[in-house]
C-alpha cells in the first residue's frame, strides 16, 4: 500500500470524514506487520479495536425479577373496595332522617291550627310568586324601551 494514501485516509479519519471501507482499510494496515516508521504511533490505537473484537466476556450479569404476588394485590383490592361500600351504606343510613308515619303527615286535630298553618304557608308561596311578578314587569319595561329604542 502507499503510505501517502495511509495517510490521506488517517487525515480523513480524525477529521471524521472517513466510510466504513476506509476504516477497514486503516485497521488492516495496522494490523499487518510492515508499517512506516512514522505512522507507528498510530498501530496501538487500531490494534486495540481488532484485539478487543476478539475478547469476550465470561461473567455472568445476575438478572434479578420483580415477582409481584397478584394473589395479595387482589386481595388488598377486594378488601378496600368491601370497606368502600360498607363506609357508603353505614354514612347514608346515619344521615336518613327517621321515617314519620303517615298519619303525622298533613293533618291537624286543631281546625284553627290548620288554618294558621295554610295561611302561612300561603303567604310564603304569595311572596315568592309577587317577586316572580316583579321580574316580569321589569322585562315589560325592558321590552317596551328596547322597541323605542329600535323601532321595528
Amino acid at each position: 500500500m502507499e503510505f501517502n494514501k495511509i495517510e490521506d485516509i488517517l487525515e480523513k479519519y480524525f477529521q471524521g470524514e472517513t466510510t466504513i471501507a476506509e476504516e477497514k482499510e486503516l485497521k488492516e494496515y495496522f494490523s499487518s506487520p510492515n508499517v512506516a516508521q512514522h505512522l507507528e504511533q498510530y498501530k496501538p490505537m487500531f490494534g486495540y479495536f481488532s484485539q478487543v473484537k476478539e475478547q469476550k466476556s465470561t461473567q455472568e450479569i445476575p438478572l434479578q425479577t420483580k415477582k409481584r404476588n397478584v394473589a395479595w394485590l387482589s386481595i388488598a383490592a377486594s378488601a378496600v373496595v368491601l370497606l368502600g361500600i360498607g363506609s357508603y351504606f353505614y354514612v347514608s343510613e346515619k344521615n336518613t332522617p327517621p321515617v314519620v308515619a303517615q298519619s303525622e303527615l298533613g293533618t291537624y286535630d286543631n281546625p284553627e291550627e290548620a288554618l294558621a298553618a295554610t295561611q302561612k304557608a300561603l303567604a310564603l308561596l304569595s311572596s315568592n310568586v309577587n317577586v316572580g311578578i316583579e321580574s316580569v314587569q321589569y322585562i315589560k319595561e325592558y321590552e317596551e324601551s328596547k322597541n323605542k329604542i329600535f323601532k321595528q
